[in-house]
Order: C-alpha cells, then sequence, then structure tokens
C-alpha cells in the first residue's frame, strides 16, 4: 500500500499490524509446511482419502473433497510462499547492496542490479562473459607459463 498522507495515523498504524501479523505468519508458515513431517502429514491425508474410496463408493463427492481441499490449500500457499521469496530476496538483495558499496573497485551500477531493464540487463551479462573468458584465457596462460618452469627445472 503506497503511503497516502491524506490517510489517518491510526489507519497506518492499522495496516502496519496487519502487515507485521502476515509476515509473522507467512515466515512461520513456511517454517512449520516446508518440513518433513508436514510432507509426511500430507501423505497420511492422501492415503486415508484413498483408503475411504471404497467406503463412499468411490463417488464424485468422495473426489470433491480432495480435489478442493487441495485447491484451497494450494491457493493459499501461494501467498505465503511469495510473500517469504519476496522477503528472502529483498535481504539477499540488501546485503549484496553492501558488499558490492563496501568493496573498494566494485562498480556501484551494480547495486540495485534487479531493477535493470532485460536489455541492460544482457548488456551487462555479456560484458561479464567477456571478462570472465579474458579471465579464463589469462589463468590458462599462467597456467602454460608454470608448466614450463616446472618441466625446465625437473
Amino acid at each position: 500500500m503506497p503511503s497516502n498522507n491524506k490517510q489517518k495515523p491510526e489507519e497506518r498504524d492499522s495496516f502496519c499490524r496487519i502487515r507485521d501479523s502476515f509476515r509473522h505468519f507467512a515466515r512461520k508458515s513456511s517454517e512449520v509446511l516446508g518440513t518433513a513431517w508436514a510432507f509426511i502429514g500430507s501423505l497420511i491425508i492422501i492415503a486415508v482419502w484413498g483408503l475411504t474410496g471404497p467406503m463412499f463408493h468411490f463417488s464424485d463427492t468422495w473426489q470433491l473433497i480432495i480435489n478442493t481441499g487441495t485447491t484451497i490449500v494450494t491457493f493459499l500457499m501461494v501467498f505465503l510462499i511469495q510473500n517469504t521469496q519476496n522477503r528472502d530476496a529483498k535481504a539477499m538483495h540488501l546485503k549484496l547492496d553492501e558488499l558490492i558499496r563496501a568493496i573498494e573497485g566494485a562498480r556501484n551500477r551494480l547495486v540495485d542490479l534487479e531493477k535493470l531493464s532485460d536489455e541492460e540487463l544482457k548488456q551487462l551479462e555479456e560484458q561479464f562473459t567477456r571478462l570472465r573468458n579474458k579471465a579464463s584465457e589469462r589463468a590458462s596462460e599462467i597456467e602454460e607459463i608454470e608448466e614450463e618452469k616446472e618441466a625446465h627445472y625437473t
């Protein structure tokens, strides 16, 4: 939600509390639901559902239960996962930005790299490819010189 000067302070505080509550809920949910126990639990649910099939004569209602349940869970998990990934990506970008700023000689242009256009990213990728190739060629040359020195002294 963009900041709005016309918004009352209590409305901003309320929104911040909701956002923070969701962030906390999403983080805890991803920690719990990303475990082996959660996976085993889901397997048990599916097994129980499958075993009840004969009891319900594999009816349309029986099938609808699992379809509806998995659809709802998937729908909700998308938001939880996306929230967690957005926060993790933002934290990673900030850490990398700090490293770039702290290293003398680093190109500060690489700070906020994620905000560049696709064309700018492609050009930068091409620059790094050229740098990598030059470094590889130089490493090969140094390796050859070292091998010649070893052969000469042995």
